[in-house]
């Protein structure tokens, strides 16, 4: 059931983490800032373009870094935070993601690594 359903589960825990960090950094604005939305965004262009979909590894043991080196320190300074309230805010969610990581990725041969590298430099320019 939760198999199907990966890259949806995976929105909902990206945007719940991109929220917690905004209110506690950005307290000033109403809702998301403009940074934040522009990085859930840029997050959920990335799970639809993920190769592996449904079978999706956690970012950190995901063998393809899809995001750009300034975004990807963005969302990793959002985990950062935001990953211990997660268990307090939804706690079946953490508890997914944390069983999303016990789930070694695929390998991939060299060959399709080149290529899939070759297509997400293309990927990447289409914003």
């Amino acid at each position: 059931m939760f198999k199907d359903r990966r890259i949806e589960i995976e929105k909902k825990s990206v945007k719940i983490m991109i929220d917690l960090y905004c209110k506690k950094h950005h307290p000033d604005v109403y809702g998301s800032c403009e940074e934040c939305s522009e990085l859930l965004d840029y997050s959920w262009r990335r799970l639809d373009k993920c190769i592996f979909q449904n079978e999706k590894p956690t970012c950190s043991t995901c063998p393809i870094h899809c995001y750009k080196p300034d975004m990807r320190e963005k969302i990793k300074a959002v985990m950062r935070y935001s990953g211990k309230w997660m268990i307090l805010k939804t706690p079946i969610l953490a508890i997914l993601h944390s069983f999303y990581g016990l789930k070694k990725p695929k390998q991939i041969d060299k060959e399709t690594l080149r290529q899939m590298k070759k297509s997400k430099i293309e990927v990447e320019d289409d914003k």
